[in-house]
């Protein structure tokens, strides 16, 4: 028989156990932080309709989508967790509560070109809030509440929550005259981080055909900087005559001033007016998230407001605004940059060790043992103990339970530190109050 030879696709992420409990540890702090706000858990099929996921979105983002048929079904994989829960809000209306908070992790899929850091097959960390009618800024606001108490949680170091506003963007582009290229000006902004600004003037230069003196106005537009003050006042100062603008700008400081009443450190927020957001369902607020070790590049969150996404699914108007944390791209880069490390193999907090064969005494240490709330492994084949140890050392359980013919006869456990190397016989109440202690 001809042997295949074991392999992943590129761009897809697989972790060794270690690795897997230290990513479920940060996906557990940013769940139960969704919660703790009141954000509801959603889940929506992998598989989508290919209309439903081509309705709202740019052509770069078409291309990247995985598309394919099955008998007569045109279908895709979700790339984004957006666009399913636009229509999913539109097909569940009158079953909902409105405003409908919701949060869902989830894996999403884009065909573009794997390379360090990016990934076709990777997690997303949602939340929206969705309004029925209309959504108050108050909610563009609280959003941010969120991400910062997310990353002071995860504990990475310091970082900003960089905010803009779309309108602001798109109505200095309509003021020079040139409303028929929003969409396209903003995506090549929105690439200014990652390939310069240079790169961005000959996009808008020689790609989309404008005037030097119309790229020099947005190019020295964007790279307005200061505190948030300094910037909304700059913006103020340039009497700029468009209404999509001055609305922009009025949105932005509301947001910000709010924000900072949610608790959101001063620190932790910034205007930054090249924040633009590549897709186009973005509408008003726009974030993106930067931790500021320079061993972590590009944004791990992002996200926005998009008043319009359900149009294509529903009349009725359903507004939205939430972030995205990119969880597969942050982890890989926190573990290859060294800011991480596996700390364990195992989930167990102790692991129990016959000194010869399983007797029902170590099995039934370990099932008092679960019933009071510890995770428990049992060492299971009949090898030499030295084996036995050499699997606790590499798996790194915190606790080991050893019962030989002595423990068996006292009805007792040998329970060892494996961090300090401590032992002592004790009952299994007392070994269990150890242990969780």
């Amino acid at each position: 028989m001809t042997k295949v030879t074991p392999r992943i696709q590129a761009g897809f992420m697989e972790l060794l156990p270690g690795e897997q409990i230290l990513f479920n540890k940060y996906l557990q702090i940013i769940k139960s932080t969704y919660e703790e706000f009141g954000f509801v858990p959603q889940d929506t099929p992998i598989v989508e309709n290919a209309d439903i996921l081509f309705s709202e979105i740019g052509e770069d983002t078409k291309k990247e989508i995985y598309r394919f048929t099955k008998g007569g079904d045109d279908l895709g994989l979700r790339f984004d967790l957006t666009v399913p829960l636009a229509r999913y809000v539109a097909m569940y209306y009158n079953q909902l509560t409105f405003p409908y908070r919701r949060y869902q992790i989830g894996k999403v899929y884009r065909g573009e070109r794997p390379q360090k850091g990016r990934f076709r097959e990777f997690y997303q960390a949602d939340i929206d809030i969705i309004g029925n009618g209309s959504l108050s800024l108050t909610n563009d606001a609280e959003i941010p509440a969120v991400i910062n108490r997310v990353f002071e949680k995860l504990n990475l170091g310091d970082f900003v929550i960089y905010i803009n506003n779309r309108k602001i963007l798109s109505g200095l582009v309509s003021s020079l005259g040139l409303s028929d290229k929003i969409d396209e000006v903003l995506r090549a902004i929105d690439k200014w981080e990652k390939v310069g600004q240079e790169t961005v003037r000959l996009m808008l230069n020689e790609d989309l055909g404008m005037k030097a003196a119309d790229v020099d106005k947005i190019i020295k537009f964007v790279k307005i900087a200061g505190s948030n003050k300094q910037i909304l006042s700059t913006l103020k100062s340039l009497d700029i005559k468009n209404e999509l603008f001055e609305l922009g700008v009025k949105e932005l400081k509301e947001v910000v001033e709010m924000a900072i009443d949610f608790g959101v450190p001063e620190k932790n927020l910034q205007i930054d007016l090249s924040i633009a957001r590549g897709l186009s369902y973005y509408t008003g607020t726009v974030y993106e998230t930067k931790l500021a070790d320079d061993r972590i590049r590009g944004s791990v969150c992002g996200g926005g407001r998009f008043d319009n996404l359900a149009d294509s699914y529903t009349n009725q108007r359903l507004p939205g605004v939430g972030v995205s944390i990119g969880l597969t791209r942050l982890f890989s880069q926190l573990v290859s940059s060294g800011m991480i490390s596996v700390e364990t193999s195992s989930v167990a907090k102790i692991l129990v060790i016959p000194m010869d064969k399983i007797s029902d005494f170590s099995l039934k240490v370990a099932s008092l043992m679960r019933l009071a709330g510890v995770p428990v492994e049992v060492f299971t084949e009949d090898d030499k103990f030295r084996k036995k140890m050499n699997y606790a050392n590499k798996t790194g359980v915190p606790f080991i339970a050893i019962i030989g013919e002595n423990e068996e006869k006292l009805k007792k456990i040998t329970l060892k530190d494996m961090k300090t190397g401590e032992q002592e016989l004790v009952d299994v109440q007392t070994a269990i109050k150890m242990i969780l202690k």
